[in-house]
Parts: structure tokens; C-alpha cells; sequence
């Protein structure tokens, strides 16, 4: 059996990487370092989701809400982002992922975006993972886009169903996420996938982004396989939090 096809196994798994400006200040650096650091990050958890079975992972690497940062900082971002493309391009199309970057692309300058055309067509036919990277995204654009396209397309309202609107989202072929994790300690989803986060289940973890690896991972996805999943069904009895969960997995993965 494939990991993906066991539900102790999410097969989407969404991180807001967060912790990135904080781990380079407690270095002393300033924090492109530290969003360095995270790009390196990054690498690990797509590796590490793919060793486990994660089909879908998606990563929100720059919102909206981010143009708001120095300029210096966003103009480092942008140079950042095409370096990762160019330095990482090679081992990600011949281990199997398959790139999309997923967000609003006006403002974004010509050159980065010729970047993400690039990784999109060499890694296409890819299965084995499929990473998206929400880049000038937010929850409630996407919204709002969908319904601005559904708009234009002349809809009639009485036709309108959260299937069809769910269609005209940025992250519409990829399944909704099963697992939401946000590193850094901070207990919030700050506008990232609202509407495919509906049913998620939410993981916390205090450790900063560069310093995530498959040992962090390894904890969500034990805290994951632990809950029980009703999407508002009503079940006989209430699971026993202290029973051992089946993993497809062996059950060393749990204990690096």
C-alpha cells in the first residue's frame, strides 16, 4: 500500500513557513539569511513529504500582505525566489516534483515570472509530489477572484454552488488540505487557503522555519494520524486518545 493511500497519511499537507526574519536575528544576520535558511527548508520538506507519501504540499512562501515589508527586503524576496528556481530546478525535475507557483501575478516583474514559467514546464510531467507555491497570495484574492471570473463568465446566480465556485480557485485541481501546519509559534492562519482550509486539521509548532526538517514533519504527521476526521458526522464514541494508531509507515519514522 501506498503511504498516500492510508488515511493516517494527509494527502495534502499546506505550511505557512514562518520564523524566518526571527531565526536570522537571533544570528545576528539580517533576515534575508534567514529566508536563505528557509529555502533550504523547503528543500528538506518536499523531499521528506515525498519519502512519506504526501501527494500535494503547498507552501505560502509570499502573501499579499508582504509588499508591506521594507523594500529591501521585498526586492531580496524577489532575487531570492529566481536563485531557488535556477539552483533547484535540476534535482526537483529528476526527483519527481512537479512545480506550480499559484497566486496573483500582476506587480511581479517580468523576470521572475519568466523563472516560474521555467520550473513549471521542465518539472510538468512530474508525478511523484506536487508542490505549490502560493507567491502574492492571500485567502480572501482568491476569493474574490473566483467570483470576478464567474462574473464574467455571465453565471446565473441560481446555479451557484460551492462546486462551481471551488472550480475557479487559484488551487482548484489539487485536493482541499488535509493537514495545515504554521511554524514559528503564532496561532493563525493569516489569510492563507481559507476556503480549501475549511476541514484541514491545524498543527502549531513553535520551531522556526529554517530550523523545520523530517522530524518536525514526522511530529505533525503523528498528531494527524491521532485525530479523527468527522467533517461533521456524528460517531458512535469518542476515539481513545491513548490507543496506538496503524501508520503505513514503520513505526521508526516516528522516533528520529
Amino acid at each position: 500500500m501506498r503511504e498516500a493511500d492510508s488515511p493516517s497519511i494527509p494527502r495534502h499537507v499546506a505550511i505557512v513557513m514562518d520564523g524566518n526574519g526571527r531565526w536570522a536575528r537571533k544570528r545576528l544576520m539580517p533576515r534575508v539569511f534567514g529566508h536563505k535558511a528557509g529555502v533550504d527548508a523547503l528543500v528538506r520538506t518536499v523531499r521528506a513529504c515525498a519519502d512519506r507519501g504526501v501527494r500535494h504540499l503547498t507552501v505560502f512562501a509570499f502573501s499579499s500582505e508582504n509588499w508591506k515589508r521594507p523594500e529591501d527586503e521585498v526586492s531580496g524576496l524577489m532575487a531570492l525566489m529566481m536563485n531557488a528556481v535556477a539552483k533547484h530546478m535540476a534535482a526537483l525535475r529528476e526527483e519527481g516534483v512537479r512545480v506550480r507557483i499559484v497566486g496573483d501575478r500582476s506587480g511581479i516583474s517580468a523576470g521572475v515570472i519568466a523563472s516560474w514559467d521555467t520550473i513549471e514546464a521542465a518539472t510538468a510531467h512530474n508525478q511523484r509530489i506536487d508542490l505549490y507555491v502560493a507567491f502574492n497570495y492571500g485567502g480572501r484574492w482568491d476569493i474574490v477572484q473566483a467570483c470576478k471570473r464567474l462574473l464574467a463568465e455571465g453565471v446565473d446566480p441560481s446555479t451557484l454552488d460551492e462546486a462551481r465556485l471551488a472550480r475557479h480557485l487559484v488551487m482548484h485541481e489539487a485536493p482541499d488540505p488535509d493537514l495545515f501546519i504554521r511554524t514559528g509559534g503564532e496561532l493563525r492562519l493569516s489569510n492563507f487557503l481559507l476556503w480549501q482550509s475549511a476541514y484541514a486539521e491545524l498543527h502549531f509548532s513553535d520551531c522556526l522555519w529554517p530550523d523545520f526538517d523530517a522530524g518536525e514533519l514526522d511530529r505533525a504527521l503523528q498528531a494527524y494520524a491521532r485525530r479523527e476526521r468527522r467533517f461533521g458526522r456524528v460517531t458512535a464514541s469518542p476515539p481513545d486518545a491513548d490507543a496506538a494508531v496503524p501508520l503505513s509507515q514503520p513505526a521508526s519514522f516516528l522516533s528520529r
